[in-house]
């Protein structure tokens, strides 16, 4: 199938303005509300409002996959980047702010990189052509954040927000948390006090908003991360070529694309919104509230956008699951001791097994965490709140030493199956087999180590 060229989508925009000269009005009144022009520069609508819903209920409505196929192909222009899953993801998202108000959640947008330089900003540069209302910014306070979402709508595109959440920057933001965080769901207000001393008085803020977030990686809160669809930006190698960036031009080129994607969005805006699409294999609970939106969206436009979106769902979820720092680093320990334990194939291993395998991973943060290595003091702590807990282990000399079992109560299996993907192997069914040994008690493992123990067999 052929995509139509940009001339062609300017043509298409010309087309509507001869309409609008030709239309058969009264010489003096406005073509949308019949009101007189008085001051107006336009010889044919009294506002921009007015010629813009005009132009809305007269536009040529483009089929929902050709407008796509466009916008993908001009985000792809301006940007590597590092999936083919990306500028796909990147057309239905810019879609879904057009009709935010008509879906449940508005699922976050981050952009995030190891290094500056990725092309986080240039993503939101083309993306404040394309959304609907954006807000560009870059350093807006929380109470400008409140009132510009409360007198919306709009699309927030904030870049370096890694400056505002990073740890070193000592501010309290759970403002701006709290606004990001609750603005995914349609509905959610923040509550706040407003006035002087004397007239204070609560005020309710809507905070339903699309946002782009842009920032360094390791520094969005998990709170964030877990309502988004992350994107991991990278440099682009000296082979790689994009279009020049010239903000005026692509303004005046994204334009016409713009007004399609709305009028089209406009035009499917019950269909989707009562839409249940079918969810790809694994998508499920918070993955699917997310993508529910731009599968959606999919869905109605056609062609092979069900398919791409579906695709593209699957590829970020995944990423989602296994990407250890997004998930924080209890995630990442869980899923290295469930590596551990099935490359071991043993149901059980002491602190002392656990911490020397855990400094030996070359990819780890274990081995020198703030300064200093895991502990079994922190290994605890880490461990704690997923119900894991050190036992005594029988050695096979008949000696005790504390540890952890992968499954039983207070076992690690419990944890694997409820944060972390499904593995083809894993220490849960590699371990069945095991005969389990009989626990001595719980304890806190907060003794000191030395030295690794040898690896423990199955006898009691």
């Amino acid at each position: 199938m052929s995509t139509p060229t940009q001339p062609e989508a300017v043509d298409a925009v010309a087309a509507i303005d001869d309409v609008i000269g030709a239309a058969d009005t009264e010489r003096g009144t406005c073509a949308q509300c019949g009101r007189p022009l008085g001051e107006s520069p336009s010889q044919d609508f009294c506002s921009e409002n007015c010629q813009q819903v005009w132009r809305t209920h007269h536009a040529t409505i483009v089929p929902g996959y050709e407008v796509l196929d466009r916008v993908r192909e001009f985000v792809a222009r301006y940007n590597v980047f590092p999936s083919e899953h990306c500028a796909p993801m990147l057309a239905l998202w810019y879609a879904h702010t057009h009709a935010a108000d008509h879906f449940y959640v508005t699922p976050r947008l981050i952009l995030s990189s190891v290094e500056p330089g990725s092309g986080k900003t240039r993503v939101l540069e083309v993306a404040q052509f394309l959304v609907k209302a954006p807000e560009m910014t870059f350093s807006a306070t929380t109470a400008a954040l409140f009132r510009m979402v409360n007198d919306g709508p709009i699309t927030i595109l904030f870049d370096e927000v890694d400056t505002i959440f990073g740890a070193k920057t000592g501010g309290n933001n759970e403002d701006l948390r709290g606004l990001l965080n609750a603005g995914y769901k349609r509905g959610a207000t923040v509550a706040r006090c407003v006035g002087d001393a004397k007239a204070m008085k609560v005020q309710r803020f809507p905070v339903f908003a699309p946002a782009a977030l842009a920032g360094i990686a390791g520094n969005m809160p998990d709170t964030i991360t877990t309502r988004a669809i992350t994107v991991h930006m990278k440099r682009r190698r000296e082979d790689e070529e994009v279009a020049e960036f010239w903000e005026e031009e692509v303004e005046t080129e994204a334009a016409p694309l713009r007004d399609m994607l709305a009028a089209w969005v406009e035009s499917v805006t019950d269909k989707i919104s009562r839409g249940r699409p079918t969810m790809p294999p694994g998508v499920r609970d918070r993955s699917a509230e997310i993508w529910r939106p731009l599968i959606a969206i999919a869905d109605a436009a056609g062609g092979h956008w069900p398919d791409t979106a579906r695709a593209a769902c699957t590829h970020f979820v995944e990423i989602a699951n296994t990407d250890r720092n997004g998930g924080g680093q209890r995630l990442q320990l869980l899923a290295d001791l469930r590596d551990l334990y099935t490359t071991r194939d043993t149901d059980k291993l002491t602190t002392d097994d656990i911490l020397a395998a855990l400094h030996a991973l070359d990819e780890s943060p274990w081995g020198d965490l703030d300064g200093k290595p895991l502990d079994s003091r922190r290994l605890a702590a880490l461990l704690k709140p997923y119900g894991a807990r050190a036992k005594d282990i029988k050695l096979p000399g008949g000696g005790v030493r504390k540890g952890y079992r992968a499954t039983g109560e207070g076992g690690l299996a419990d944890a694997w199956q409820r944060y972390l993907p499904t593995s083809a192997t894993s220490a849960t069914s590699a371990t069945s087999q095991v005969s389990p040994v009989a626990d001595t008690g719980e304890v806190a493992d907060t003794s000191a180590t030395s030295g690794a123990s040898p690896p423990i067999t199955d006898s009691r």
